[in-house]
């Protein structure tokens, strides 16, 4: 296979056995094969139940291997660190995530590019905006830049037509 390039998303909210989130971060950067450029590392808000902040950030990887075994070696490092299965959206040493890559749109069971929520994540949008902005979304043809001014954007509330309408 010719060389591909993958973003791929990496985020902690529990300490592991590198430490703290942050280095739980940096852990799984450094344990992902290929030539990796990653973003800085911020801070986010919890998706779902869990309580506890995330460390996140996303990096460029420029490898060989298809999807699948990317996914495959993604899930391997995940294993390795101490990931387990458990309550979706819940707290987890490391989560990696395929977001995009340079062959486009691609679907097989268990694997999305583009991943399905990435366009609503501004902890995935505003790291892969430092070192990719003008990368393109295969399927609406927007840069990562114009994704992220939609969903950051202040948008004026709705006028009311009538004095008295509405709640």
């Amino acid at each position: 296979m010719q060389r591909s390039t993958y973003v791929v998303a990496v985020g902690s909210n529990r300490w592991g056995r590198h430490g703290r989130p942050e280095a739980e971060v940096t852990g799984a950067l450094a344990a992902i094969p290929g030539d990796v450029l990653a973003a800085p590392i911020i801070t986010s808000a919890p998706l779902g139940p869990s309580t506890r902040r995330f460390a996140n950030t996303v990096a460029l990887v420029q490898t060989d291997v298809d999807p699948e075994t990317m996914l495959h070696r993604l899930k391997r490092i995940e294993c390795s660190l101490g990931r387990r299965d458990g309550l979706r959206w819940g707290a987890r040493v490391i989560d990696l995530d395929i977001v995009l890559w340079t062959g486009g749109a691609y679907s097989v069971p268990g694997l999305e590019i583009p991943h399905p929520a990435f366009r609503g994540r501004d902890f995935v949008l505003a790291p892969l905006c430092v070192i990719a902005p003008d990368w393109r979304d295969p399927l609406t043809g927007l840069t990562m830049r114009q994704l992220r001014a939609r969903l950051t954007s202040r948008r004026p509330l709705p006028r009311r037509s009538r004095t008295g309408e509405g709640p």
